[in-house]
C-alpha cells in the first residue's frame, strides 16, 4: 500500500531553501530600503537645517532668534557679527559631521576635515561657548564621539608648539 505525503512534509528539500532565500531576499531589501529612506530624511532634515541657517546669518533679527549663546560680555556693536559667525561656524561643523554620516568620508578623512575646521579661532570660541548644549548628548551617541573628537583635536592643537598643525593628534583607526 502507498501512502501519500502531504502538506509541508511532502515539500521538497529544494522548495524549502528556494523559499528561505526569498524570504531572505525580501527581508534584506526591506532592510535597505528603510536604510535609505532613512538616509533620505536625514538628507532632507539637513537642507532643511541649511537653510535656516542661511537665512539666519543674513538676517541679524532672525541669528539672534536661533542662538542660545550668551554674548552679554560683548560690545554690543560686535555681536550680530559673532553671533552670524557662530552660526556659520556650527554649519560648518554640522556639514562635516553629515558628511561622515552619510559615508562620504571615514573616521580619518573626517579628523583631516576637523583639523582644517579647528585651524579657526572663531571656531574654537564657538566649540567652547558651546558646550553646554553638546553635555546634554547621549555619551555613546554618534555626535558626542565626534564631540569629544574635537575636544581632544582643539587640546592637542592648543598644546603643540609645532607649526605643522596637519600632522598634530591621532586620527582614530577605522
Amino acid at each position: 500500500m502507498v501512502t501519500q505525503s502531504s502538506g509541508v512534509r511532502g515539500w521538497s528539500s529544494a522548495v524549502v531553501v528556494g523559499l528561505a532565500f526569498t524570504a531572505g531576499t525580501v527581508a534584506l531589501l526591506t532592510a535597505q530600503q528603510r536604510k535609505h529612506n532613512s538616509l533620505r530624511l536625514r538628507v532632507e532634515q539637513q537642507r532643511m537645517h541649511f537653510h535656516l541657517l542661511s537665512r539666519a546669518m543674513d538676517d541679524p533679527d532672525l541669528a539672534a532668534v536661533m542662538s542660545t549663546v550668551d554674548l552679554s560680555d560683548e560690545p554690543a556693536a560686535k555681536r550680530p557679527t559673532l553671533r552670524r559667525q557662530y552660526i556659520f561656524a556650527n554649519a560648518w561643523y554640522t556639514n562635516t559631521l553629515q558628511l561622515y554620516r552619510t559615508g562620504s568620508v571615514n573616521s580619518q578623512e573626517l579628523y583631516g576635515h576637523l583639523r582644517v575646521i579647528c585651524q579657526s579661532g572663531i571656531f574654537r570660541d564657538y566649540w567652547e561657548a558651546t558646550r553646554h548644549h553638546r553635555e546634554s548628548l547621549a555619551y555613546t551617541s554618534e555626535e558626542a564621539r565626534v564631540g569629544r573628537l574635537v575636544d581632544g583635536l582643539i587640546h592637542d592643537l592648543e598644546e603643540t608648539d609645532s607649526e605643522e598643525w596637519w600632522v598634530v593628534g591621532e586620527p582614530p583607526s577605522e
